[in-house]
């Protein structure tokens, strides 16, 4: 598939410069097409019948070894959730944490990380988010290290297994700006979650997580995807494997749509968003300050008046740019995906020199 080819799939790129894939990734039309057929025939033949679950759950199965083979995982350590808020709560609730503990963290999370930390028992220890800071904060009571990969404010990569390994603690990585985004594989880390509607441009409210070890990992949400069978007590059998996590279901055209989303990505993928990604860096270093110049993702960070953040994100989307600020940080930020042409780049500095 040439660089052509693959633009031609997500129709929104004929008319907007599409650099906020952190937050939304442009929808193809495979992915789309498998939305749509997926709803009429539930709108024709009705979400019923044997064969309709059969071949469901059989979907399932598929997705869950497509997100394995992404980021080199087996099938059974995947579960299937609907965010990675979804995962990193399943995660916090699962350790059986208390008051005594301690996790260690950031101060650059997003609230879908930071929200389950609130609500859970354990002292949360906020610092920068530097190796050598994260490291001296471990002490004997710290149960895990939960942060990002690459950081949803700045796009700095934080080295979460060299982490692991130094410390000893268990990782929990939020891999919403990294899983598609950059080769991230599953490998070194306890916990990793995924985002499907982010960069691998997938439907909304569909995501993944890696559990190294489920047997591990206390289930304190049971859905009926957890149990392999049940008494009328309640008590049940948990499903081997991570599947004991998931916590509700995915429409059979939702499942169809995201195996076509997973299937877009190009062999060049990786060296185009690079690319694109060092292109804007220097179009950008010309204008304005960038918060993390040297960072190895898919995100440019630069920063602005506080102020004026959120007007100018407004003033670029009038002019066909989808940027997004950081709310309170005084920073914009660009989202280069392998989508993501020279066009789209010179479009953006236009209308920000405008």
């Amino acid at each position: 598939m040439t660089f052509a080819e693959a633009r031609a799939l997500f129709p929104v790129l004929d008319t907007v410069a599409y650099l906020n894939a952190g937050t939304f990734g442009p929808l193809a039309r495979p992915v789309a097409d498998a939305l749509v057929a997926g709803v009429e025939h539930d709108l024709a033949d009705g979400r019923i019948g044997k064969a309709y679950f059969e071949e469901t759950m059989a979907l399932r199965e598929e997705v869950r070894a497509a997100f394995g083979r992404l980021v080199g995982a087996e099938t059974e350590r995947i579960a299937l959730t609907g965010s990675t808020t979804d995962g990193c709560g399943i995660v916090l609730r699962g350790l059986g944490l208390t008051a005594e503990d301690e996790i260690v963290t950031t101060t650059d999370e997003h609230f879908g990380l930071l929200g389950p930390l609130g609500a859970s028992p354990a002292r949360v220890v906020v610092v920068p988010p530097d190796p050598e800071r994260m490291a001296a904060a471990v002490g004997p009571r710290t149960r895990l290290i939960a942060t990002s990969c690459v950081l949803w404010t700045s796009g700095a990569v934080l080295p979460l297994r060299e982490l692991r390994e130094r410390c000893g603690v268990p990782v929990l990585a939020d891999g919403a700006q990294s899983v598609g985004a950059i080769p991230a594989g599953a490998d070194g880390l306890d916990f990793l979650t995924i985002s499907g509607q982010k960069w691998l441009c997938g439907p909304d409210a569909t995501g993944a997580l890696v559990v190294r070890d489920p047997e591990r990992l206390g289930l304190l949400s049971p859905s009926s995807f957890s149990q392999s069978a049940y008494l009328p007590d309640g008590t049940f059998d948990p499903h081997p494997g991570a599947r004991r996590f998931e916590p509700g279901w995915w429409s059979n055209g939702t499942l169809r749509a995201m195996l076509a989303a997973l299937a877009l990505r190009p062999v060049w993928w990786f060296d185009r968003a690079r690319e694109a990604t060092e292109r804007c860096k220097r179009l950008l270093e010309q204008r304005a300050e960038l918060v993390a110049p040297d960072a190895e993702s898919t995100i440019v960070s630069f920063r602005v008046d506080a102020e004026a953040a959120a007007p100018l994100v407004e003033r670029l989307r009038e002019q066909g740019v989808a940027v997004r600020d950081i709310p309170g940080r005084g920073i914009v930020r660009v989202s280069c995906g392998w989508w993501t042409s020279d066009d789209d780049l010179d479009r953006f500095v236009a209308a920000l020199d405008g």
